[in-house]
């Protein structure tokens, strides 16, 4: 768990508040910024997700990249024509 993922729950809480304050209230607004808040801290709750999926390939990357620099090289260079010859054929 990372800071974002923290502070996405964190938020989704405090949204879930305010829209049940706004709808016992019958305030229309703070319902509305209640429902926004949920949608901002799940997505960054998602954003948390990804990082922490990602982590672990990021770190074989940099270590790859520290043990064999030039075939990390190699690599992303071939990985980069792939990906521009891809785009270019899409026309």
């Amino acid at each position: 768990m990372n800071n974002d993922t923290l502070e996405g729950s964190t938020r989704d809480i405090a949204g879930r508040v305010k829209e049940t304050t706004g709808t016992l209230t019958g305030n229309d607004r703070l319902r509305g910024e209640g429902v926004a808040d949920q949608v901002g801290g799940n997505t960054q709750k998602a954003v948390g997700s990804l990082r922490d999926a990602v982590a672990p390939i990021t770190n074989q990357a940099k270590e790859l990249y520290r043990t064999r620099p030039m075939a990390t090289l190699a690599l992303a260079g071939v990985v980069g024509i792939a990906l521009l010859n891809t785009l270019r054929g899409r026309r």
